[in-house]
């Protein structure tokens, strides 16, 4: 009888054993499976993270200018037409960001983000500068322009406004197609007139001064080797020099209005000139701009 019972407690001692045994090894079996998981994740989540600095990264363009689209989902709210709904992108050290020239002075800023964010975040409101803006008409404008941060090409992204009103309105915006822009480039009026050399007339117009001086349109257009010059008459006698690209240029004439021959080196472009006056009691010089229409040559 002891003997049977120093069996049973012995087989016993054995099984608690046998079982504690396995209880361990279960347990380890589910800690390394839990490191295991744990592992993959990380892995899983920094491939991601990869993925996406890659995505990143292949969205950004070599530094440099570009010609871009700049769509938008109002018809109220869009580049103006003068730049024929583009806009000029600049990317440096891989930052890129869209100079956008609007229609008006109405909208007074910008917003990279919601309207509802625009209260806590006013250090971050985009302010405009004043361009000049050309119409093909030859009539000149001055609007608002903006320089937009663009964090991505060819998605949507969200670009609050506000106008004279002072309501924020939420808009969609998206930046596309960019095409390498050299803002420096001018080509020549008779490249652009695709002509031979001849004399033409064409329209121009004159805008600055106190608006009571013209000069006469159409103007005389000479071509000659490729280079263009333009004969300006002005409405009046007491004109003794034009400024046009830093360089100086006098009358060609000594009696009547005065009469000027300068280079043009491109049309449907605001052309900047000083132009001095005697009239007054002391010379002057007067800032003008001249625009010379390329469809009206003939």
């Amino acid at each position: 009888m002891k003997k049977k019972l120093a069996a049973i407690i012995s087989i016993g001692l054995l099984l608690s054993l046998l079982t504690a045994c396995t209880g361990e090894n279960s347990s380890s079996q589910v800690s390394k499976e839990t490191v295991t998981q744990e592992a993959k994740s990380e892995e899983v989540t920094s491939e991601k993270e990869a993925v996406e600095a890659e995505n990143v990264a292949t969205d950004l363009l070599e530094d440099g200018v570009y010609l871009v689209d700049f769509d938008t989902d109002s018809t109220m709210f869009h580049v103006n037409e003068a730049c024929d709904g583009k806009a000029v992108l600049t990317v440096s050290d891989g930052e890129m960001t869209a100079h956008i020239v609007l229609t008006s002075q109405n909208i007074l800023n910008l917003y990279l983000g919601l309207a509802s964010e625009t209260e806590n975040n006013t250090d971050s409101w985009l302010q405009p500068v004043v361009e000049e803006v050309t119409y093909d008409d030859g009539l000149t404008e001055e609007v608002n322009a903006f320089d937009v941060p663009v964090l991505h090409l060819d998605e949507e992204f969200d670009l609050a406004l506000i106008g004279t009103k002072g309501v924020w309105y939420d808009h969609k915006v998206s930046v596309s197609n960019p095409e390498p822009y050299d803002k420096n480039e001018e080509k020549k009026a008779s490249d652009k007139m695709e002509v031979t050399d001849g004399t033409y007339q064409i329209e121009v117009t004159l805008t600055g001064g106190s608006g009571k001086t013209s000069v006469d349109s159409p103007t005389k257009i000479t071509v000659e080797n490729g280079e263009c010059t333009a004969t300006i008459v002005w409405s009046s006698p007491y004109y003794d020099y034009m400024i046009v690209d830093g360089t100086t240029y006098y009358p060609v004439n000594t009696e009547g209005n005065s009469v000027f021959e300068i280079p043009v080196k491109v049309f449907d472009t605001a052309l900047t000139v000083m132009a001095d006056t005697t009239a007054m009691s002391e010379p002057h010089e007067i800032e003008y701009t001249l625009y010379f229409a390329l469809a009206t040559i003939q």
